[in-house]
């Protein structure tokens, strides 16, 4: 196996993630066991409402969790999850995620990602566990 790091592992793993690349995530800055994304609302990502589609906010910490779960070099995939919206988000705003690994063994690993505005005002709390499998990244 080539030596890998977060960075190389995420940029594999974008190449084919057509949807966060739908979403126009911008990656601001990851490292083993975090990221930070961010990205504009957009009128197509609009709800009924008039305001950010939950599916979409979901999508955006969800992309974040697969990134940082999968940063150490192990693959992860995700086996539970949930989100609590908090305020809305309307077109235009700027999203961005904090994620926070608050466990990681040989074979779990759960994650706290926020999804907060420009105004650094929370609109969502995503949870996520993944199962660590035993195969690595191979750059």
């Amino acid at each position: 196996m080539d030596k890998f790091t977060a960075t190389t592992i995420i940029d594999k793993m974008m190449e084919q993630d057509w949807y966060s690349q739908w979403l126009q995530i911008k990656r601001i800055d990851e490292g083993p066991g975090f990221c930070i994304l961010e990205m504009e609302v957009r009128k197509e990502m609009l709800n009924g409402f008039g305001i950010l589609h939950g599916g979409v906010s979901f999508s955006f910490a969800d992309s974040a969790f697969a990134f940082a779960s999968n940063s150490r070099g192990q693959k992860a995939v995700s086996i539970e999850t949930s989100i609590s919206h908090f305020s809305q988000a309307n077109e235009g705003d700027i999203l961005r995620t904090k994620v926070i690994e608050q466990h990681v063994s040989n074979k779990i690993g759960t994650y706290i990602i926020e999804v907060n505005n420009q105004e650094e005002k929370m609109i969502a709390l995503f949870k996520g566990t993944v199962y660590r499998t035993s195969k690595v990244w191979e750059i």
